[in-house]
Formats: C-alpha cells, structure tokens, sequence
C-alpha cells in the first residue's frame, strides 16, 4: 500500500510538472514567505563590499569550515540560544541593514521573518544561499569570494 501512494504521488509531481508547475510548486511547499527583501549573492557581494549591509551567515560551523562563508560576513550559528540579542548587539554597533545567507535559502528565510518579527525593520534574505536553489547557482557556484573564518561564533 505504501508503495502503490508513493507512485501515485510521483505521477501526480510529474503530471504537476508537465503542465508547469514543477520545480515552483515544488519550492514553495518546502519554503515560506519571506518577509524582507530577496537579493541574489552577487548583489549582496557588491552591498557588502560598498559597506551597504551587514551580511550574515547563518548556517552551523562545520558548514563554515566546509565550504567557508562569503568574503565580509559575520558567522552567527542561528541554534544559538542568544541568535537575536547578539545580532541585534552585532547590526546596531555597525548600523547597517542586515542580509541574511544560508546553504540553499531556506533557513535564511525562516530566520529572516523570526527577525522581522522581533522588530528588525531592515531585513534581506539572499534567496540563493552558498550552495544554489531555484533562486539562483549560489555563491559558490557563482565563483564568489569565500573566507574561512578563524574564530566562527
């Protein structure tokens, strides 16, 4: 019986597909609304480079140490219980709009509308993360310059 569901909702995905609503349909039933702003990497490159935004990368450390995070950003594991307060301690000492990165944009997301929730009023999300979504190839695919930070938080 399992078996016989999970054919059937294989055709249904692909009948989806074929008439057009693949991958989309697909990506917002795994994703969420976002509440602020949407930026491709190298637009957030280029912000972070202008000194513009304070780029944010929101995945765990051991993400970090793989792949290294965006050349500007500040590593902040969004497990942390104390996630919020340190980045509200972190973007008003700098007084930039915050961006937020993730491996494929869906967690960035998520926190992305946490933080608009708890009161930050200038948030993006970039929709495309490190690794590539339907948003975009990712930073790294990019050939976007990457860092490995020294002492991750």
């Amino acid at each position: 019986m399992r078996r016989r569901a999970l054919i059937g909702g294989g055709i249904a995905v692909s009948a989806l597909a074929a008439w057009g609503f693949g991958p989309p349909l697909y990506y917002a039933a795994i994703t969420e609304t976002r509440a602020g702003a949407v930026l491709s990497a190298p637009e957030a490159l280029a912000k972070v480079q202008a000194g513009e935004i304070l780029l944010v990368d929101v995945r765990r450390p051991e993400e970090w140490a793989a792949t290294g995070r965006p050349e500007g950003s500040v590593a902040l594991d969004m497990r942390r219980a104390d996630f919020t307060e340190e980045l509200r301690r972190i973007a008003g000492g700098s007084g930039k709009p915050v961006a937020l990165i993730c491996a494929r944009g869906v967690r960035s997301a998520r926190v992305a509308n946490r933080l608009v929730e708890a009161g930050f009023t200038e948030v993006s999300d970039v929709a495309e993360g490190m690794l590539g979504s339907l948003a975009g190839p990712g930073w790294l695919a990019r050939g976007l310059p990457v860092e490995r930070p020294e002492a991750a938080q």
